[in-house]
């Protein structure tokens, strides 16, 4: 499934190239489904450095942000040996961290998996779900995206 990459409506994304390990495989030589959550983590920790709010920042400001959502739709694929890039796009922002991740053969340059995380902002502090993202956070997207307009 070979098509155009979207880079989400706030053009804010990060892309990484990985290979495969043995280790990631199941007995079929084929990609353990559980791993794929582990590509988007990598994907996502860079998405979040690139912002400039990455885990300990997160939790410096009294915030987590953990998975409230998920899916993936496994297209094709990948096997041991095999190079890929991971790409994470930010999705919304200000009511929740949603990041959407594409996940490409190098060498076949056709998409294998896609996938979105929700993450809900938590209150370390007073231990409570927010319903809106810390403006902290806000604050270092919207400043990419003013900088991305220019």
């Amino acid at each position: 499934m070979k098509r155009k990459n979207d880079n989400g409506p706030y053009n804010i994304f990060a892309e990484t190239e990985l290979k495969v390990e043995f280790f990631h495989c199941d007995p079929a030589n084929i990609v353990w489904h559980g791993n794929y959550f582990n590509y988007f983590e990598t994907a996502r920790r860079i998405l979040l450095e690139k912002i400039g709010y990455n885990y300990i920042d997160m939790i410096k400001s009294g915030y987590v942000f953990p998975i409230v959502s998920t899916s993936i739709k496994f297209i094709d694929s990948l096997q041991y040996n095999d190079k890929f890039s991971v790409k994470a796009i930010l999705e919304e922002y200000e009511n929740c961290l949603k990041i959407k991740f594409e996940i490409k053969n190098i060498k076949t340059d056709l998409i294998t998996t896609e996938g979105v995380t929700t993450h809900m902002a938590y209150n370390n502090e007073t231990k409570e779900s927010c319903f809106v993202c810390p403006q902290i956070l806000v604050d270092k997207v919207e400043a990419i995206i003013n900088g991305n307009k220019q």
